[in-house]
């Protein structure tokens, strides 16, 4: 009985870390869920510009939903009131659609780094999780994700960095970083 109940129990995932593949991780994961039959939604903070996983999913999977809550990527810069209430009215939107249960799997890919850049609180993330249905698997991105946020999450992997060719010069490539 006990099993059954473990097995239907949706957890709180967080990938985080100084390393690459965060988001990798979590479309691996939409991947592996959509092959289950599952469905998944992600929530992009932060970002606006059309990755190649969101023409993948786009062209090729019809069981997964991608919004974005952002503008072009502002990680270099200081966010601008623009991308402040994009994160904002995102993560209103991502509450309804966590309360209306209609997936499986919840990602809020870069939701950490939104965090960091104060585009919401903490308080309002905690809130997300302690109300979430008790099925849906609700999965965190983005690197610095605070210590309240991995006390509160059932799964925690930190992704670290140990040799990257970015240090060398190379920049994201097409189909491989973005």
């Amino acid at each position: 009985m006990i099993d059954q109940i473990q097995n239907r129990k949706g957890y709180v995932q967080v990938y985080t870390g100084e390393g690459k593949g965060k988001t990798t991780a979590a479309l691996g994961l939409t991947l592996r869920a959509i092959g289950a039959g599952k469905k998944v939604f992600i929530g992009q903070f932060a970002k606006g510009k059309i990755y190649s996983e969101i023409k993948a999913i786009e062209k090729f999977l019809p069981n997964v939903t991608t919004k974005q809550y952002g503008l072009e990527c502002f990680i270099e810069n200081m966010p601008s009131e623009e991308d402040l209430i994009m994160a904002r009215q995102g993560l209103e939107e991502v509450k309804h659609i966590i309360q209306k249960n209609e997936y499986d799997i919840v990602i809020l890919d870069e939701a950490c780094i939104a965090l960091l850049y104060n585009l919401y609180s903490l308080d309002e993330i905690l809130e997300i999780i302690e109300h979430k249905p008790m099925e849906m698997e609700l999965i965190f991105t983005g690197r610095y994700a605070p210590y309240e946020l991995i006390q509160k999450a059932d799964l925690v992997t930190e992704m670290r960095e140990v040799k990257h060719y970015f240090r060398r010069g190379v920049i994201a490539r097409e189909g491989i970083e973005y």
